[in-house]
């Protein structure tokens, strides 16, 4: 597999990021935009410093589901609660990351499939049934893909 295969942020995400994070903490616009979107509060296993990630989420058997392949994602302790801000409220969510690749590739699929934009940047396709393609899944937790599994409070 090649590295021209793995998903990269966008050149000015960092810019992306700060104004999205922006609109997810402005009353009433954060229902509307946080109907997809969500804000962590993620703090550095070894740094301990605060990171604030605007990420999307799909809504899924009473959990909000959060794919990434990023290194961010390896900060988050599984079975410790994380702060997050939901449709403009700080809240609580309890955490279950899914990393073996069954749970990955399980969980990916429904992301893909509620969120075109995620399987596109993800690089998975689809095939004539409309399913994503199993390789693409697959190649996703090769290159390191994880999902979070938030259970707000």
């Amino acid at each position: 597999m090649s590295d021209e295969e793995r998903p990269r942020p966008m050149v000015l995400q960092p810019v992306a990021n700060v104004l999205v994070r922006g609109l997810l903490s402005t009353p009433g616009v954060a229902r509307g935009i946080g109907k997809r979107l969500i804000t962590l509060y993620v703090v550095g296993r070894k740094s301990g410093k605060r990171y604030t990630v605007p990420v999307a989420y799909t809504p899924y058997e009473g959990m909000l589901l959060i794919g990434t392949p990023f290194a961010w994602g390896r900060n988050v302790r599984p079975g410790q609660p994380l702060e997050v801000r939901h449709l403009g409220r700080k809240r609580v969510a309890d955490v279950e990351v899914v990393s073996d690749e069954a749970g990955v590739v399980r969980d990916y699929a429904v992301i893909a499939r509620a969120n075109k934009n995620f399987a596109g940047f993800n690089k998975i396709g689809f095939d004539e049934a409309g399913e994503p393609r199993a390789a693409d899944l697959h190649r996703a937790w090769t290159f390191g893909a994880r999902v979070l599994r938030l259970t707000l409070r």
